[in-house]
């Protein structure tokens, strides 16, 4: 078993469950960019991967001929060819709504953070200054959520708790229960807060780009705790900078760590933090334990929440 996930480590609870079931684990942790060539030595005569973002390729997959499973640590599993891995016979799962409680408070804080400028505040109290500009209540804003997963729907509950109104734009058929369904216009235009929990698929990449931006009120405020890519970074960093929306926190970002040269340093009204909305000793704990169990019923051939065993071939499959 290959371990990438870089809070697993050796001798862990998650360690001592694989090894007492008869596996041998390696762990290499990922904390940082990886070239394919590294990933391809790591999985070399691996049967099954327990990992983060890594950018398990159609090359990358193709050259572990070993591998028969893989699982997400997470929710989201863009970093993986599925396509490729199901031609190639290797399940892969994801852990749905692991981690929603800690992405669902987390969310909150930032949306906090940003109402009370929180961040600038704090970071002109360590410069030596003394800083009184006021800051906004949550109670009686809009806050709009893209996506209806099991973050956004815990989210929802916490928002009206503090005296907000929900709206949301989900593609799913089953309509918010404590939110407002409405379009994505209508929520960009209405909403204070627009919070981000989609997926990332070719439909919603850049799906918050320049023209997404100039339907928003000047006065609000973007959250994204989903995926980098669907926003644009560079018509984020114009729009903030120009006014045209106040402001941004980002837990996710394109490339991680944040590059030097990224549009979005320098840029007053947006924060980056450090991809940490799903990252509480809890849901860690639950991430890694589940991903264990998961990871080996997908060896023996029924994992619980394989995303794409359904289409593989019997013949190919880990059964």
């Amino acid at each position: 078993m290959l371990i990438t996930t870089d809070y697993l480590t050796p001798g862990d609870e998650v360690d001592v469950y694989l090894t007492g079931l008869g596996f041998t684990t390696r762990h290499d942790p990922m904390r940082g960019p990886r070239r394919p060539e590294q990933l391809i030595a790591a999985l070399a005569g691996v049967d099954g991967a327990l990992i983060a973002n890594e950018p398990m390729t159609a090359r990358v997959l193709e050259q572990a001929p070993a591998l028969r499973a893989v699982v997400r640590t997470g929710v989201g599993y863009d970093s993986v060819d599925v396509p490729a891995a199901t031609r190639l016979g290797i399940s892969v799962s994801n852990l749905p709504g692991v981690n929603s409680n800690a992405v669902a408070e987390y969310t909150i804080a930032l949306l906090l953070a940003q109402a009370r400028r929180l961040v600038p505040l704090a970071t002109g109290v360590a410069a030596g200054q003394w800083p009184r500009a006021d800051g906004q209540e949550l109670r009686g804003r809009t806050l709009g959520l893209i996506g209806w997963g099991a973050a956004a729907q815990r989210v929802a509950p916490l928002a009206v708790a503090f005296g907000m109104t929900v709206l949301c734009h989900t593609t799913v058929p089953t309509r918010p229960a404590q939110a407002r369904f409405v379009t994505l216009d209508e929520l960009l235009r209405d909403a204070d807060f627009v919070s981000v929990h989609t997926a990332l698929t070719d439909r919603t990449r850049h799906l918050i780009d320049a023209a997404a931006l100039a339907r928003m009120k000047p006065s609000a405020h973007l959250v994204n705790t989903a995926r980098g890519p669907i926003v644009d970074e560079a018509a984020l960093a114009d729009a903030v900078r120009s006014g045209r929306i106040a402001g941004a926190a980002l837990d996710v970002v394109d490339v991680e760590p944040l590059p030097a040269d990224s549009v979005l340093r320098g840029v007053d009204g947006i924060t980056v933090y450090s991809h940490m909305a799903g990252q509480t000793a809890q849901a860690r704990r639950a991430a890694g334990l589940d991903g264990a169990t998961e990871l080996v019923a997908a060896l023996a051939g029924h994992p619980a929440s394989s995303v794409n065993a359904h289409l593989m071939n019997p013949s190919t499959s880990t059964s």
